[in-house]
């Protein structure tokens, strides 16, 4: 990156995620052109709701980030083994001197299957981080944790890694420590911070409790009128609160979350 700032050439970024995103952030920040393709036609629409989707391309384009959105990408050129310019499928030919590709990323269990244990895009493990061998644990990017409904939950996140590892360390001493606080996550992108609590996939239902014209504000995602997370943009208070509400299965209603008159501290306290 150095080297393209110091030429002035462009980085094209492909993926509009939370990496493509930061990277793309920090960038702008020391002055370099930046044009970001995303495939699908909203950033970060793995993870937010569309209102947030929608405050994030805003955030980009007020920094000077060319957002390319269902981009489709047919080429990349290449001059003396360095990457020259990305062609899109609809004719667009984009100069740049750096290309960054942040598109997600496949769990290694290679090893795993090789050994027998039971993988399912990631090493299987209980929530003590037990394989399907009680005799070998696994923690981090590359496990896939059985939830009570059946289903494989695989987290890319600093708290998922450490918190798993703590539970792994007892599992081989013989201890039982289940792993089963909310999951929480954090990007910071130009001068804001995202914190996120829970996991907002399936919601159905969104309410804002804050000005999201202020840079300080949190969205919460609810399904069939129950609580699954909590998105925080500057808003610190909020994110450990709503980690203290969901830890507790004490819920407020979209209705209590949009109004900021509620007093949802005191939802912990009754």
């Amino acid at each position: 990156m150095a080297q393209a700032a110091a030429q002035g050439l462009p980085l094209v970024v492909i993926g509009g995620g939370f990496i493509g995103l930061e990277v793309a952030a920090t960038a702008r920040k020391k002055g370099l052109p930046v044009t970001v393709l995303e495939a699908a036609p909203r950033l970060l629409g793995r993870v937010l709701a569309p209102v947030l989707s929608d405050w994030y391309a805003a955030l980009h384009t007020r920094h000077g980030v060319e957002l390319v959105l269902n981009a489709q990408i047919s080429a990349i050129e290449t001059t003396a083994g360095q990457a020259s310019a990305v062609l899109l499928a609809d004719g667009q030919r984009l100069p740049c001197g750096l290309v960054l590709l942040g598109v997600g990323v496949t769990a290694n269990d290679a090893l795993a299957r090789a050994a027998g244990l039971a993988t399912d895009r990631g090493i299987v493990v209980d929530d003590c981080s037990r394989t399907s061998d009680a005799r070998i644990v696994a923690a981090g990017d590359c496990s896939a944790r059985r939830l009570p409904d059946g289903s494989l939950l695989r987290l890319e996140s600093v708290q998922n890694a450490t918190e798993q590892g703590r539970s792994a360390a007892a599992a081989l001493l013989g201890q039982t420590r289940p792993f089963t606080a909310t999951p929480w996550f954090w990007s910071d992108q130009y001068d804001c911070k995202l914190q996120m609590a829970g996991l907002s996939a399936g919601a159905d239902e969104w309410a804002v409790r804050g000005d999201m014209a202020g840079s300080n504000f949190s969205v919460y995602h609810f399904r069939s009128g129950r609580l699954l997370a909590v998105d925080s943009v500057n808003s610190a208070k909020d994110h450990l609160l709503a980690r203290k509400l969901m830890d507790a299965g004490v819920l407020p209603t979209p209705a209590q979350a949009a109004d900021t008159a509620f007093d949802l501290v005191g939802l912990l306290k009754a």
